[in-house]
């Protein structure tokens, strides 16, 4: 399954979310992650095609296959948690992906949490290349506000600059509610995903106006001029360049990870996923006072509605997820031949 191929008309196939997490993990095992790496890439790769978040569901398996074919990522790393003070966890991926390194930390970083009320992950020396809203996701369902952060390779132009320097650079942010599902948002600060810019290009669609510059630097909407030596734009100007460059500092200057301009693949051809830091901050709202936070998030809720808000950060997610489970993932059949014949290399 090449990322570059294009789309074409395929019938569709439904698909079970643990027989879809199944195959993923045989194929990560046959491509040189260890059980336990490809148990939790398996399980993100599936829940974001199963949430409709196509751009980090199956499409992102070649670009891990051929990373670990390249030998730039280590599939078998152990991360190394060490416990730094009473509000604050650092992990060394070990040069493997930052989801294994997490899910070390996870039980010790939400101890912290209730706690101190507050506690900080630092991951470093990692490669994170899914989709950030899943990182985020479960503390809520915990009843925990989780906020998180990761930088990437190279690909966008800071705003007033003429070459690019930060990566898209995702922010993603879960809260908990009262009579609902978590309040989730994973937001790129580009304006738009690198992965959503590459399934225009293999639709042979056009980008709106604003999203990125060709090798020239001048402005485009053709997504294949973006990816063949352009680069992306920042969301909102200067005021995305700015959260960019937070972004950053936070997930790169703090957790002693790679800015998203200090590593270099050209060694290792195939390499897709940079090799930066994460930072996580998670809180526990039952320190506050007054009334739960829980509450007083579905009061804001109810405060959107009121003033005509129909569609809340994550609903789509939530929506799709609810029919998936229902009737299955839905699949091309092409994809998922592709897929199964990963097993057969």
């Amino acid at each position: 399954m090449s990322a570059q191929s294009p789309i074409v008309d395929s019938p569709s196939v439904f698909i079970g979310f643990n027989d879809l997490v199944g195959l993923l993990h045989a194929i990560f095992v046959k491509h040189g992650t260890s059980p336990e790496v490809a148990s939790i890439l398996a399980r993100n790769c599936a829940s974001a095609e199963r949430d409709g978040a196509h751009s980090h569901g199956i499409f992102r398996i070649p670009g891990y296959l051929s990373t670990l074919a390249s030998g730039w990522v280590d599939g078998k790393a152990t991360p190394v948690v060490t416990d730094v003070a009473s509000g604050f966890v650092r992990v060394d991926a070990c040069n493997g992906f930052a989801q294994p390194a997490l899910e070390a930390a996870r039980a010790l970083l939400v101890d912290k949490a209730r706690s101190a009320g507050i506690a900080l992950l630092a991951i470093h020396n990692s490669h994170h290349f899914a989709a950030l809203w899943p990182d985020v996701e479960p503390f809520a369902e915990e009843g925990l506000v989780a906020l998180s952060v990761v930088n990437s390779m190279t690909c966008v132009v800071p705003h007033g600059a003429d070459r690019p320097l930060f990566g898209t650079n995702p922010i993603a942010f879960a809260a908990p509610r009262a009579d609902g599902l978590p309040i989730v948002f994973d937001l790129a600060t580009s304006a738009i995903a690198h992965g959503d810019v590459q399934i225009a290009a293999r639709k042979g669609e056009r980008l709106p106006p604003g999203m990125g510059v060709d090798s020239l630097g001048q402005p485009t909407q053709d997504p294949k001029a973006i990816l063949e030596g352009g680069a992306l734009l920042p969301f909102g100007g200067h005021k995305g360049s700015a959260l960019s460059m937070m972004v950053e500092l936070l997930a790169a200057a703090l957790t002693g990870g790679n800015f998203s301009f200090e590593f270099n693949w050209a060694d290792h051809p195939g390499a897709r996923t940079p090799w930066t830091g994460q930072l996580l901050i998670v809180i526990d709202p039952s320190k506050t006072a007054g009334q739960s936070f829980a509450e007083r998030s579905q009061e804001l809720v109810r405060q959107m509605h009121a003033v005509g808000l129909r569609r809340l950060p994550g609903d789509r997610r939530h929506r799709t997820r609810a029919k998936s489970q229902q009737q299955g993932i839905e699949l091309q059949a092409q994809d998922l031949a592709q897929l199964q014949a990963l097993l057969e290399d």
